[in-house]
């Protein structure tokens, strides 16, 4: 009778929540989405916009409204609770 030889894979000493991650990270990095044209060309258009938005918000923006907006930024930032390192 043969001898039966131990395979000793990296998967078999993995419990199932380890190998299900190991399949996963491999999985996710072995992925390569492809963009279609109609994407890359909308990506570039998001990324121009985004750029130039906001000095062309504070240019069209009354001095009511910038002082309304940063009164409610001031605000959200203030009522966030304070972390404790």
């Amino acid at each position: 009778m043969p001898k039966r030889t131990r395979n000793t894979a990296k998967t078999d000493k993995l419990d199932t929540v380890q190998n299900a991650r190991r399949v996963f990270l491999e999985a996710v990095e072995s992925s390569e989405t492809q963009l279609t044209i109609v994407q890359q060309v909308m990506r570039q258009m998001g990324a121009k916009g985004g750029a130039i938005g906001g000095k062309r918000r504070l240019e069209t923006m009354t001095d009511e409204q910038r002082r309304r907006s940063a009164r409610k930024a001031a605000k959200a930032r203030w009522a966030k609770p304070k972390k404790t390192a």
